[in-house]
């Protein structure tokens, strides 16, 4: 069963542990005020050349796909070290896990095609996983 799997079971009321720890990891990461919290994840990309990637996250609309490799280049590899260890998997595994995950929960964190101003994203975000609104 794929990390993602397991996040969509625990989403659905099924299985958790591995996917809830999933999705609190990725908010960890969306939430970090070392790194500028969900604003600055938005610019790691932009600058790392996924301007258009990011945004259609962002925007309403469909949401352009990111591959882990791409996951990877922006967000270098001792981030995702630190995230596979957290998750217990192989950091090309949490690189593949984010690519399938952030694009559909930054889209839940946009709703109308804007950053949150601000609060607690970490709040939010579990919150969007209490109402069943990610991956929904």
């Amino acid at each position: 069963m794929s990390l993602l799997d397991q996040v969509v079971g625990a989403l659905a009321g099924g299985e958790s542990g591995g996917g809830s720890t999933l999705l609190q990891t990725v908010l960890q990461l969306v939430n970090n005020p070392q790194t500028g919290g969900l604003e600055g994840l938005i610019r790691s990309f932009q600058q790392g050349g996924l301007g258009d990637i990011v945004n259609s996250w962002v925007a309403k609309g469909q949401n352009l796909p990111v591959s882990g490799e791409q996951i990877e280049s922006v967000l270098g590899g001792s981030v995702l070290q630190d995230l596979a260890a957290q998750l217990g998997v192989s950091p090309q595994q949490a690189s593949g896990s984010l690519a399938d995950v952030l694009p559909q929960l930054i889209d839940q964190m946009t709703p109308n095609g804007e950053l949150p101003q601000g609060g607690d994203l970490l709040s939010q975000g579990l919150d969007l996983l209490k109402k069943g609104g990610l991956f929904g």
